[in-house]
This record gives structure tokens, C-alpha cells and sequence, in this order.
């Protein structure tokens, strides 16, 4: 009788927890569902219309995706500049984080001190008001500019104002955020025992030596998971490109999530917005797919 009184009870305690884990989870699934399915299904339903926000979606069928590979050379433009901004900045981002991260793993007095202040340009250098102060710094009638001019050196245009060096300044301000990728770096060298170093060390290696047979091999899956997260944001960029530069000059640092604003904000073609909207989409679940591919390829090697 009293095991059949427990068994009762732990199903009744199951079922109790049960409803508090759902209840708990409510707003994370109410907002998952409404801030991500539901605009993701309307925005596929309305890749396939002509839709401007002010009358009814149009259904036009595959039109949008035909004009994408066909003649929508900006969408080609935007794809290499997106794509450009990712190989350059993100390997510099990984390497310097990396860098600083190395350096910081040492039990110095103060050490806590310069994590915070490493760490300082990843909390400001995202908000629209430091980019403006970079464009201050890099512009036509920017610090950089009055400098030259002071010294002599008179340039026709300023770094943010030359297609052939634009989006580097915009790297370069990317790379400047580096202080996230930092901190996990560093937890993950936290978690290298020092043991592996010091028989390094008995056995002749150099620090070099040391760094590429021990801190990279135990760094992998840590640095395999910034790679994949830092990639993903690399392609998404907006804010940097729209407040430095506005795609200029030109459009040679016209990025997709930025042509993506352009087309509906700009043009009110909502429809054709969500169709590139999709393309990037693919693009981030490809090339994540294929880090995933070439990861496991690593380790099974």
C-alpha cells in the first residue's frame, strides 16, 4: 500500500512540476513565437507578393526570387561587400581577441583592471554615437583630414569618403570591438591546465611551439563556437555601415542587411524585402552548415 502511495505521489509531483516548467517558459514561448514565427511565416508569404504596406499583399509568385538572380546587380554588389566585411574582419577579430586574451591570462597585479578596460570598446563600440564619432574621426572634414592638412599632406578624399578604403575603416571599427570574443577566449585558456605547459617547457619547446601543439588544440571547440556566432553577426551588420557611410560612396559599403532597410524603408517594397530578407537567411544557415561540415571534418582527421 505504501509503495502504491508513492508511486501516486511522484506522479502527482510530476504533473505539478510539469505545469510550473510551462508556465515558467510562457513568455520566453509567447515572445519566440510571436516575435519569430509568426513574422517569419508573413515574411515567407510575402516574398511571393508585391506588397507596399499601404494596400493588399499581390501574390506575384516566384517574380521576386527571378529578379534576384537575374537582374538585381546591387543584390550581387551588396553579397560581395557582405561578404568581403566577413573574411577581413572576422580572422583580425579572432586574432586579436585571441592576442589579448593570451596576454591577459597572467596573474599580474591589476590584471582585473585591463580585462575591464579591454573589455571597455565592445560595451560603447556598437552604439550609434561612437559610430558617429568615428565618422568624425575618419570623415571629410574629420580629425584624420585636419591632421594631414596640418602636416602638409593634402588628400582629395578622406578614408570614409574613398570606395577603395571605406569598408576597412568600417573593419577596422569591427575589429576595435573585440572585447567579447576576448572574454570567452580567455575562460577557455582558463581551462588549459598549466601542467600541459610546464612539460612543454621541460621538454625544450618554445613559447611559439607551445601555442600552436597546446593553446590551439585545446582551444577548438571554444574557438569553433566564436567563429560560427561572430560570422553570423558579421553578415547581419547594419548599424555601422548605415551611420559611418549609408553604403558609400556609392555602394561599396552597401551591405545586405542595409539594401534589405533600403528596399523597404526607401522604396516601401515589402515583398521584394522579404525575399533578400530569405537570401540572407540562406546564406547564414549556409555557411554556418559549412563550418559545422568543416569542423567535424577537423576532428575526425
Amino acid at each position: 500500500m505504501s509503495n502504491t502511495k508513492a508511486v501516486a505521489l511522484k506522479k502527482h509531483n510530476f504533473g505539478d512540476d510539469t505545469k510550473v516548467g510551462y508556465l515558467l517558459l510562457a513568455p520566453w514561448l509567447f515572445g519566440f513565437i510571436f516575435m519569430y514565427v509568426i513574422p517569419a511565416a508573413m515574411s515567407i508569404y510575402y516574398s511571393f507578393t508585391d506588397y507596399n504596406l499601404l494596400s493588399a499583399p499581390n501574390w506575384v509568385g516566384l517574380k521576386n526570387y527571378i529578379t534576384i538572380f537575374t537582374t538585381d546587380k546591387t543584390f550581387r554588389k551588396a553579397l560581395v561587400v557582405t561578404f568581403s566585411y566577413v573574411f577581413i574582419m572576422v580572422p583580425l577579430r579572432l586574432a586579436f581577441a585571441l592576442f589579448v586574451a593570451t596576454l591577459l591570462n597572467k596573474k599580474h597585479m591589476g590584471m582585473a583592471f585591463y580585462r575591464v578596460l579591454y573589455y571597455i570598446p565592445s560595451i560603447v563600440g556598437g552604439s550609434i554615437a561612437v559610430s558617429v564619432v568615428w565618422k568624425q574621426i575618419f570623415g571629410n572634414k574629420g580629425v584624420l583630414m585636419s591632421l594631414l592638412s596640418a602636416i602638409g599632406i593634402e588628400q582629395k578624399f578622406s578614408l570614409l569618403g574613398n570606395p577603395k578604403t571605406a569598408l576597412f575603416v568600417i573593419v577596422l571599427m569591427g575589429v576595435w570591438q573585440f572585447g567579447s570574443c576576448m572574454l570567452v577566449f580567455l575562460s577557455g585558456l582558463k581551462q588549459i591546465p598549466n601542467s600541459l605547459y610546464e612539460s612543454a617547457s621541460l621538454d625544450g619547446a618554445s613559447k611559439m611551439q607551445q601555442f600552436w601543439k597546446i593553446t590551439v588544440p585545446c582551444m577548438r571547440p571554444t574557438l569553433f563556437f566564436v567563429t560560427v556566432t561572430l560570422t553570423i553577426t558579421s553578415l547581419k551588420v547594419l548599424d555601422l555601415t548605415l551611420v559611418m557611410t549609408n553604403g558609400g560612396p556609392g555602394i561599396s559599403t552597401l551591405v545586405l542587411a542595409q539594401y534589405i532597410y533600403r528596399i523597404a524603408f526607401e522604396r516601401a517594397d515589402f515583398g521584394y524585402a522579404s525575399t533578400v530578407s530569405l537570401m540572407l537567411f540562406f546564406i547564414c544557415l549556409a555557411v554556418t552548415l559549412l563550418q559545422f561540415w568543416y569542423n567535424n571534418r577537423k576532428e575526425r582527421a
